[in-house]
């Protein structure tokens, strides 16, 4: 009885291990046997057992030494507790939905087979959400290619410089040396946040404008960031990329109110008085906006559902006359 609680504790142990290697890139032996609550011996033991058992762990030595998860030549199985599984379902619930290229496939195969070998309990709960919910598939204005994806992502994980041909809006190409901070989606699209060594300066990338990316090989040191979130740095960017119409108005409605609804996509301002002071906050403020749509600024300005009066451009207020009478002819007025 006691030699079979040994090897459960052993079994259970190795599990861990499998875990903590599977989560982070490189783990120090005084961390790893931290964790684990055993020697650095029997932690060399646990880590060759894993080496039988096929998975490829890599030791190294000196005094930045330790243990990682090498590539292998098959996907060695994941070892997950209850709150990842659910995680990583839901992950795969939004990716059939995704516009990468190739990503909606193998995100259904992926998400069968992971269905497949959940606990009851956990399938209850995933096949609870996935039955209540029903996507909207918004797709991206060109399709995403997932290997660009795949290398942006893993040099903005590993600090490694890049190099990639871009297309600019207006379709002029240029080749790009830059060091990969993060991605970020917005909207239906999605951005590469990253410092361009020679224009140096911060600037943002659109994937599907990106042409063949490679890492160089080179590691950097990450730059302080003159920035402190890249999703606000990227919507800030396109907030002041030029539009044909500059839309102002102002809205009989709370700033705040108003920021909730349509802040992302519009810089919402107290309303001012004539010598300066801020008017009547509780009631007012004003929205300025560049879009290439006088559709989606009509759209957004009535969802506030509140008054509103259009300052500029005077082709927004023809716009909404025209909508103004289809929807009273359609309301039979």
């Amino acid at each position: 009885m006691g030699n079979t609680g040994a090897v459960a504790t052993t079994s259970t142990r190795t599990l861990r291990l499998l875990s903590l290697l599977q989560g982070r890139r490189h783990w120090s032996g005084a961390e790893l046997s931290e964790r684990l609550g055993v020697s650095l011996r029997t932690l060399r033991r646990d880590v060759d057992r894993l080496r039988e058992l096929g998975y490829p762990v890599d030791a190294e030595r000196g005094v930045d030494g330790g243990y990682h998860m090498a590539p292998g030549a098959a996907l060695p199985p994941l070892v997950l507790d209850d709150e990842e599984a659910v995680a990583l379902t839901v992950g795969l619930l939004a990716a059939v939905q995704s516009p990468v290229a190739g990503s909606a496939e193998a995100s259904a195969r992926a998400l069968g087979k992971v269905v497949t070998v959940l606990p009851r309990h956990l399938r209850r709960q995933v096949e609870a959400l996935a039955g209540s919910t029903d996507p909207f598939p918004w797709r991206a204005p060109a399709t995403i290619d997932a290997t660009a994806l795949t290398v942006l992502a893993q040099a903005c994980r590993d600090a490694e410089r890049v190099n990639f041909g871009y297309a600019a809006a207006d379709g002029a190409r240029t080749e790009r040396r830059v060091e990969p901070y993060r991605l970020v989606t917005l909207r239906t699209a999605w951005y590469l946040v990253a410092f361009d060594t020679t224009r140096q300066d911060w600037r943002t990338f659109r994937l599907d404008r990106i042409a063949g990316p490679h890492v160089t090989g080179a590691r950097f040191a990450p730059r302080p960031l003159p920035f402190d979130d890249a999703a606000e740095f990227v919507r800030e960017r396109i907030l002041q990329l030029p539009r044909p119409y500059e839309v102002t108005a102002r809205v009989r409605l709370a700033a705040g109110q108003v920021r909730d609804r349509i802040g992302r996509w519009a810089v919402v301002e107290e309303a001012g008085t004539a010598d300066g002071t801020v008017a009547d906050e509780e009631a007012e403020c004003t929205v300025r906006a560049s879009t290439d749509s006088l559709d989606w600024a009509a759209f957004a300005l009535l969802t506030l559902a509140a008054d509103f009066e259009v300052l500029a451009p005077p082709e927004l207020r023809d716009h909404l006359r025209g909508w103004a009478a289809r929807l009273g002819a359609a309301a039979g007025a």
